[in-house]
């Protein structure tokens, strides 16, 4: 199978093209504000660099930023609705009671709270109050806004409330964008209803992504599907995926990890991947990103969803080094190194001046880094050290030393010995490690629910069933799908042998079939 993969970082947008298990060509291009233009100059260099071998390309996978920089930055959100079906719990605690005041002042968001929800084993908590829901929708649509997130107590466990309510908000608004928690978060309500109204904002983001993704591939001469890349190291159908802008924020470091254990052929490390402005500290456990299982917080904002369990440092290629007072980040200047560094012609001191001075890379103009005191130099690159230190400690679950791999364009970084560390792998196209991750990755499918009434033989069978479903539903070819990770938890005060199975497949992507056969063209 021949595939382009794309990832869309901070400082530089890096692109691929893997055929099977060997990388063809890879190229490098630094991102540009508008993103998309930075995404078309690295098509054509991976055009113009790979040739005819181009052709026959049969899906492009891209990974980006773009969400999570939204939320964080706080730009290019439009304003929602809150529909929250729990009364009377929660009453004393309405949507979005946690946010940074700066961020629901950008969502400003319009918050209704109604009737209805189920108790934890499945039994109606309160009927549906469809009349309150009615008005709601009523109001969203006369005060124009664009995109409602509708959330109910233990929704994941049974969605019927909230797939009622979303019935009655089309029939009174067909145009409106519904999320619906059920289909994103675990059981916490807050946290499952925060990621819910993330989402909601991000959708028209999501859509106009998609489009200019679409349009920058054709403008590059590319005809093939493509897919996003999710925070689970897997892919979906680019046009599933634009309904589920949040499922792609911690998509990059998760490209790195795949990419890593793919270049590597490991399926258990520890992966350290070094951008423009972070470096991200992960694991990999059978090949994918360990999962975390506790509440990660998105711009300030609490959720608890399927995320990779990782740690950011400040540290990274752009990061600013001051030398009096001395201090390595947690600055960076981003995207715009290759402008800003001294090795570029710029003024700003970076970690990656120290790298050229130190002689760990040849990049640059040398000369410009020459008057550095050997003594700043030494200082830093122990900073630096000190601070991988730290944060792969942090991450160990183990006392003996691991196994790491270093990734990302500023791999350089990563000195030879570490504390806790038994050996440190630099591998051939490590610095486009997210990339490569995006290019061989596969389509997911996962299920988090209570089931009563059944054997622990059947509720796993039927958990592991809509698990797969989930997984055809976002472009893999049901075929080759295989488990990877179940889990059951008996819940011995709930009657009817209540039990909670988390379930995950993944599979190869679907063959779109020889009628609609992908065409690529190099140049």
């Amino acid at each position: 199978m021949k595939r382009i993969g794309i990832d869309v970082g901070g400082t530089n947008t890096d692109a691929v093209l893997v055929e099977d298990s060997k990388v063809v060509a890879a190229v490098k291009a630094p991102t540009t504000q508008d993103v998309m233009s930075g995404v078309v100059d690295s098509l054509q260099q991976l055009l113009q660099k790979a040739g005819s071998q181009v052709s026959g390309v049969e899906a492009v996978m891209i990974g980006t930023t773009h969400f999570v920089n939204a939320v964080v930055q706080r730009r290019d959100l439009i304003r929602v609705a809150a529909i929250r079906v729990s009364l009377p719990a929660s009453q004393s605690l309405e949507p979005m009671i946690d946010w940074p005041q700066d961020l629901r002042e950008t969502v400003d968001p319009m918050i209704f709270m109604v009737e209805g929800g189920h108790e934890y084993d499945g039994r109606i908590f309160m009927p549906l109050d469809e009349q309150a829901v009615r008005d709601a929708a009523r109001r969203i649509r006369d005060a124009g806004i664009r995109s409602v997130g509708i959330s109910a107590t233990f929704s994941p466990l049974t969605a019927e409330h909230e797939l009622r309510a979303a019935e009655i908000v089309r029939e009174v608004y067909p145009e409106v964008a519904i999320t619906l928690s059920h289909t994103l978060g675990r059981i916490g309500l807050l946290e499952r209803e925060n990621v819910t109204l993330l989402n909601a904002c991000l959708v028209e983001l999501g859509r106009k992504t998609t489009d200019a993704f679409k349009a920058a591939l054709a403008g590059a001469g590319i005809r093939a599907p493509f897919y996003l890349t999710q925070n689970d190291g897997t892919v979906m159908l680019a046009e599933v995926a634009a309904q589920f802008p949040v499922y792609s924020f911690a998509s990059g470091p998760t490209n790195s990890m795949r990419g890593a254990a793919f270049l590597t052929r490991l399926e258990d490390a520890m992966v350290v991947d070094v951008g423009g402005t972070t470096s991200d500290i992960g694991c990999l456990v059978h090949g994918f990103p360990r999962e975390a299982n506790n509440v990660v917080e998105i711009g300030g904002v609490r959720t608890l969803f399927r995320m990779p369990d990782l740690l950011s440092l400040g540290l990274g290629g752009g990061t600013l080094i001051n030398e009096k007072p001395f201090s390595v980040g947690p600055r960076s200047v981003g995207f715009r190194l290759p402008q800003e560094a001294l090795v570029f012609g710029g003024t700003t001191l970076t970690s990656t001046d120290i790298g050229v001075a130190a002689g760990l890379i040849d990049l640059g103009d040398k000369s410009r880094v020459r008057h550095l005191p050997r003594s700043l130099v030494d200082d830093a690159l122990i900073r630096m050290r000190d601070m991988l230190e730290e944060g792969i400690d942090r991450m160990k679950t183990q006392a003996e030393d691991v196994t790491l791999i270093a990734a990302g364009g500023g791999a350089f970084l990563i000195p030879e010995k570490l504390a806790g560390v038994g050996r440190v792998l630099h591998v051939e196209h490590s610095s486009v490690a997210n990339a490569v991750g995006a290019a061989i990755a596969q389509v997911s499918g996962e299920i988090d629910q209570v089931f009563s009434g059944l054997s622990r033989d059947e509720a796993l069978s039927q958990a592991r069933k809509l698990a797969e479903q989930k997984a055809v539903h976002g472009g893999a070819d049901a075929g080759t799908l295989k488990l990877v990770e179940i889990e059951d938890l008996p819940i011995a005060y709930l009657p009817g042998n209540a039990m909670r199975v988390r379930a995950r497949v993944v599979g190869d992507i679907a063959d779109i079939g020889a009628g609609a056969a992908i065409q690529a063209a190099a140049g």
